[in-house]
């Protein structure tokens, strides 16, 4: 990962945590997919993932969120559910159009596993 996608996850955290939700883990990983952050809200499991563009050159950083990084996230969620408890669970995006914490956008139920 870059040093400003680090940074981008790191305010995301720090975002989300000062909204009352507390990080449970960073970065998992399986083969053909990730999760950025997987967070809880009270009882509610989330799988959160953060974009950052530099540009608008090539659409914002919502914009990158395609199908298919879609489909990797809910895998790497589907991984990490395996063999535990089912909470309620939802996808989150926080997005950044660049590395500036007052212009963080956070999509709360973006997207659901179909």
């Amino acid at each position: 990962m870059t040093g400003s996608g680090s940074r981008a996850e790191a305010l995301a955290a720090a975002h989300l945590e000062r909204h009352g939700l507390s990080v449970v883990e960073r970065n998992f990983r399986v083969r053909g997919g990730e999760v950025d952050l997987i967070c809880r809200d009270g009882r509610v499991l989330v799988f959160v993932e953060v974009r950052l563009r530099s540009s608008a050159r090539f659409g914002g950083a919502a914009a990158s969120i395609t199908a298919a990084k879609r489909r990797r996230v809910i895998l790497a969620a589907q991984h990490y559910l395996a063999g535990r408890p089912q909470p309620p669970c939802r996808f989150d995006c926080v997005l950044f159009d660049a590395l500036d914490p007052p212009r963080i956008e956070w999509l709360k139920n973006a997207f659901a596993a179909d």
